[in-house]
């Protein structure tokens, strides 16, 4: 049970100090990335925009259609997928659970490629209909579909165990990997582009128009989670001593689970497979200002929003015109420090 019992900061000073620093962390990243890319604008300029109205037509349309949607994209996708990692590790008792152990990922792919693939022939009515809509849904009908299926295949009577979840998350995401592979077999050539370009993430493309609906679910879950603070803390004391100080434990799994599935589907329907947030920030978090869900919900929340601004904001400016697939940012960021406090933790360990 790696690091879910230590931080390496006093409690006392990471409640003073955390919460308060990762607000004024996102504030600043949110100004970075709002003023830096492909066309610069001054602070001076990004205040006009925003509160007077005054620029250019150019100025005006980056900000309010390209980097606003953006911004409140990434914020609100990292905060979600933060708090579904927090939710999911203290569930599973174990800081190497992630989402994908109950099916979103493979899910959420499973739905993508096959609208991608089989939109022209199988789902062409499908396709039709929702338009440049039909990959996003078909990603979250994915979702929710195999996690329905690993739900109802660990569960026994209306209860369910994690080494139930575990194991039927392990083969229904074996059975979804043959036929994605399948899929991807007898993709052609622009087909496999797609989806190649799909499952590496991006935030590109989307509106507030096309946001909003994905926004307000996954708004809707992270304050969810936010409610299940004290009860994850008696959780982590053990199945049996939770249930001696009143928590139902049957039901906070199903809502951890129903949160989990509604949050990340909604955020891998807008913006594909973004991976190693909510594995990476809530474990980081935790070696900082150890397992207080109090704190560690609302600190994994903001740690996520801050992680995947930065990596949009290094996404689109690095190789300028061009961007970098999201996926491949937050792998970047988050594998060496993640190394790095691992190592620095062990050593504390030692002495």
């Amino acid at each position: 049970m790696l690091a879910l019992e230590q931080s390496l900061i006093p409690a006392e000073v990471a409640r003073k100090w955390m919460l308060l620093g990762l607000i004024i962390g996102c504030i600043v990243v949110s100004f970075i990335g709002l003023t830096s890319g492909g066309v610069s604008i001054s602070y001076s300029r990004l205040m006009d925009i925003l509160f007077a109205g005054q620029s250019s037509n150019l100025e005006h349309a980056v900000i309010w259609q390209i980097r606003l949607p953006r911004l409140v994209l990434a914020i609100v996708v990292g905060a979600g997928l933060g708090a579904c990692g927090a939710a999911m590790q203290a569930i599973f008792r174990n800081p190497l659970a992630d989402p994908g152990l109950i099916g979103i990922s493979s899910g959420a792919a499973l739905g993508a490629i096959s609208t991608i693939v089989l939109g022209s022939t199988l789902l062409s009515g499908f396709a039709d209909y929702y338009g440049i809509y039909a990959v996003p849904i078909g990603a979250f009908l994915g979702c929710l579909g195999v996690c329905s299926l690993i739900y109802r295949l660990s569960s026994q009577g209306n209860r369910f165990t994690i080494v139930s979840l575990l194991l039927a998350g392990i083969a229904v995401n074996a059975i979804v990997g043959a036929v994605i592979g399948i899929l991807t077999l007898i993709s052609s050539d622009q087909q496999l582009r797609d989806l190649t370009f799909w499952s590496m993430g991006s935030l590109a493309g989307n509106s507030f128009t096309t946001i909003i609906p994905s926004l307000c679910l996954m708004l809707a879950c992270c304050f969810g989670f936010s409610r299940l603070a004290q009860p994850l803390n008696l959780y982590l004391l053990g199945e049996q001593q939770a249930r001696h100080l009143g928590v139902d434990v049957v039901r906070l799994k199903k809502k951890v689970f129903a949160y989990t599935a509604l949050c990340t589907g909604a955020a891998v329907a807008l913006t594909g497979i973004i991976g190693f947030v909510g594995f990476i920030v809530p474990h980081i978090v935790r070696l900082l200002i150890g397992p207080d869900h109090r704190y560690l919900l609302p600190a994994s929340m903001l740690g996520g929003a801050i992680l995947l601004c930065l990596a949009d904001l290094l996404a689109r400016t690095l190789i300028l015109p061009s961007e970098l697939p999201i996926g491949l940012i937050t792998s970047a960021l988050g594998g060496p420090f993640f190394l790095i406090m691992l190592v620095k933790t062990y050593r504390i360990k030692e002495l």
